[in-house]
């Protein structure tokens, strides 16, 4: 089962994360962008670092924001 199938219950591990499919803020976090992406945090932080990965973050202060759109488009969710 893909991250994107997970099922949204009370008492499951990934309830904090609603379905990509219902994600309507303009961007998400790295914990976020991990989760959807099946990727470790840090893989996500090299590929901001090396600007080598599918989705290029911006950058606020030291924090990383991934845009939505971008990630509704690698993981093949309509956005």
């Amino acid at each position: 089962m893909t991250a994107q199938q997970v099922p949204h219950e009370p008492g499951n591990k990934h309830s904090e994360y609603p379905p990509l499919e219902q994600v309507t803020k303009p961007n998400l976090t790295t914990k976020e962008f991990c989760f959807y992406t099946n990727l470790a945090e840090q893989t996500a932080w090299l590929y901001a670092c090396k600007e080598s990965g599918p989705v290029r973050p911006i950058r606020i202060g030291r924090r990383l924001n991934w845009p939505t759109k971008a990630v509704k488009q690698l993981c093949g969710v309509a956005a």
